[in-house]
Parts: structure tokens; C-alpha cells; sequence
């Protein structure tokens, strides 16, 4: 029986208020509208952004909404004067869209892009500055314009990236944010050459990513930053070659990495969304070239410092969103990466569960020995 047209019932995960468990719920998602694109989402991963804004700390943060922005599906209906999608396309939703068309786009200097911005961070579709998702008649606000810990979402068609078929859709969901994040961060913002010494803070799923980024690079030296000293065996695996614990040092970390690299870093990356941490990151470049990039999200209200003469001598501070990707041109590029076992996904998925699971799923990706957490959402 075809669904397009009509409203689905299907199960989602919702947050009704800051900090209070999901609930899983039935909710009705509406047809596609002009420009829009209706998904069946079969597995989302579970990222700290999505802990973020749960937690109430996120000023963008609106309730109640369905979470989740890291997934991959299959395209179940699209709304009048989609072109670039069809029903049955496998596609990873976008956080970061890319129409292609607006003042950002058009710039060739970055990849945001500014066509649904408005709507998105309002948990809103553009159409009609209203929801697809509700609850016997009550809206359920969107969020990020990907929602994806539902059955099925709805989407703007800028943000819908279709990608080859045969990718596993398990795996390949993490191309939809962590992974993408810290590669292009080396790869596209920094633009980290051979040879160079890189260090990263924070040695999550992201500062993972960014240490395999600058192995690819051709780093000579890929420093790891954190407090969990059990996380560097895992860390060598994606090119980290020595580690440091700030628990073992009472000398600033900034100093520690200086002394040890001759004056300092050439690239420093933050991955943990932490502010003093990011000043540390920035200070322990080398003085004359050394490049800072903040890659965490520090929580709303916080301020970064410095002292103005760390830049006049050189540093450069610059910060990255999706690690310069392009979502719609450059994800499909990354999917055809890892087909091509040129990049790592599988290696950052440390567990699985389902829809039902989903709290205790939240549970372990606080946990230090998880990376990636992917649920299936359709059982």
C-alpha cells in the first residue's frame, strides 16, 4: 500500500523536556511539502550534540522535539518540485545543508549555507513555518533539520545527500556528522601538509576522526590529548603516535606539548568544547605559523581568551562546522571513500541497539569505552 500522501504513524523517540528520558511514542508525520523530503530512517547514531540540546543547556534547545541529526535511509515520498531525490533513493539527511544557490553557497569560501537556516533552528520546515511531526494534534518540534530518532522524518530537499546503494546504511550513517567533522577539519580547514606535527584534544569519536585526517595528511607526529589514559591503545589504531595526560603533569598542558615539540605544534585541534581547552590548543602552536581549530562546541554563553599577542606573533585561531564539507557535493564523495576502504567507519562503532533502547543507548556514550552508539530503527 503506498504511504505518499498520507499521514504515517510510526514510533519515535521524543523529548518532552530537558533532562527526562526519552519516551518512545507514535507519532503522525505529514506528506512531504513543495521542497521537502520524506525519509524512512533505518539507523541513526547516537552524538554529544544530541546530548547537548537534551540536556537543556542548548539555547537553541526547543521542547518537546524529536532528536537525532546522524543517520541513513531510504527516500519514502518527496514533496512537488524535488528533482534531486526520488522514492527508494539511499540518502544520509544533512544537518549542514547545501542549496546550492544562496550567498554562502555561492561564496567559495565555506559551506554553510543560509537557505533554511531560519526555520531549522526553530524546529520548523520553511514552507509554512511549521512541523511535520505531531502527537494527537500537538506539535512536535523538529531538530536540526534531520530529526532522525523517528521511524520516519521529514526533511528540506537541500539538506538530503543520496548515495550509492550498495553502502551499508549501518555504518555509513556516522558520514552524516563525527566522522566528517574531524577528517575535514585536517583535511579542508587546516589543510594540514606532510610532515607536519598535529595535536589533538579530546579523543572521541571526533578527535579520532581528525588524528586519522592527519594521518592520511602525512603527519610526522600526532599528539593525543585527554584525561582517560585508557583511551590511547584505541587511539594508535587511528594514527595517534604518542599521548599525554594532563593528570600527569603540573605544568600547563600548553607547556608540556611546547617543550616536547621544540616550540610547539604546527596544527592543534579541539575536540572537546571546552573553553580553557580550547586556549591551551592555541597556545601550544608553534609561534610564526602555528594554526588552532576549534572543532567542540562549547556550551552557550561561554567565551574563548587569549592574549592578543599569541596572534600578533603568528598563531592563527580558526574554528570549523561539519569540517568544511559540503553536505549534498561531498558526502556521497566520503560514502564512495569508505567503499573504497580509503577511510574508517566501522571502527567507531563500539555498540548497537534499537529504537526501544534508546536511553540506555545515551548511558554508554558516556561511558569511555564507547564511540559510537547506531540503533536500528526499525526494530
Amino acid at each position: 500500500m503506498s504511504t505518499q500522501g498520507q499521514v504515517i504513524t510510526c514510533k519515535a523517540a521524543v523529548a518532552w523536556e530537558p533532562n527526562k528520558p526519552l519516551v518512545i511514542e507514535d507519532v503522525e508525520v505529514a506528506p512531504p511539502q513543495a521542497g521537502e523530503v520524506r525519509i524512512k530512517i533505518l539507523y541513526t547514531a547516537l552524538c554529544h550534540t544530541d546530548a547537548y540540546t537534551w540536556s537543556g543547556k542548548d539555547p537553541e534547545g526547543l521542547f518537546p522535539c524529536v532528536l537525532g541529526h546522524e543517520a541513513a535511509g531510504i527516500v519514502e515520498s518527496v514533496g512537488e518540485g524535488v528533482t534531486d531525490v526520488k522514492p527508494g533513493d539511499h540518502v544520509i539527511p544533512c544537518y549542514q545543508a547545501e542549496c546550492k544557490d544562496c550567498k554562502f553557497c555561492k561564496s567559495g569560501k565555506t559551506n554553510l549555507c543560509g537557505k533554511v537556516r531560519a526555520a531549522t533552528g526553530v524546529g520548523v520546515m520553511m514552507n509554512d513555518r511549521k512541523s511535520r511531526f505531531s502527537i494527537k494534534g500537538k506539535p512536535i518540534y523538529h531538530f536540526m533539520g534531520t530529526s532522525t530518532f523517528s521511524q520516519y522524518t521529514v526533511v528540506h530537499d537541500v539538506s538530503v545527500a543520496k548515495i550509492d546503494p550498495q553502502a551499508p546504511l549501518e555504518k555509513v550513517c556516522l558520514l552524516g556528522c563525527g566522522v566528517p567533522t574531524g577528517l575535514g577539519a585536517v583535511w579542508n580547514t587546516a589543510k594540514v601538509e606532510s610532515g607536519s606535527i598535529v595535536s589533538v584534544f579530546g579523543l572521541g569519536t571526533v578527535g579520532l576522526a581528525v588524528a586519522e585526517g592527519a594521518k592520511a595528511a602525512g603527519a610526522s607526529r600526532i599528539i593525543g590529548i585527554d584525561i582517560d589514559g585508557k583511551k590511547f591503545e584505541r587511539a594508535k589504531d587511528f594514527g595517534v603516535t604518542e599521548f599525554i595526560n594532563p593528570k600527569d603533569h603540573d605544568k600547563p598542558i600548553q607547556q608540556v606539548i611546547v617543550d616536547m615539540t621544540d616550540g610547539g605544534v604546527d596544527y592543534s585541534f579541539e575536540c572537546i568544547g571546552n573553553v580553557s581547552v580550547m586556549r591551551s590548543a592555541l597556545e601550544c602552536c608553534h609561534k610564526g605559523w602555528g594554526m588552532s581549530v576549534i572543532v567542540g562546541v562549547a556550551a552557550s554563553g561561554q567565551e574563548i581568551s587569549t592574549r592578543p599577542f599569541q596572534l600578533v606573533t603568528g598563531r592563527v585561531w580558526k574554528g570549523t562546522a561539519f569540517g568544511g564539507f559540503k553536505s549534498r557535493s561531498q558526502v556521497p564523495w566520503l560514502v564512495d571513500k569508505y567503499m573504497k576502504k580509503e577511510i574508517k567507519v566501522d571502527e567507531y562503532i563500539t555498540h548497537n541497539q534499537t529504537l526501544s533502547e534508546i536511553n540506555k543507548a545515551f548511558d554508554m556514550m558516556h561511558e569511555g569505552d564507547c564511540l559510537r552508539v547506531v540503533l536500528d530503527m526499525q526494530t
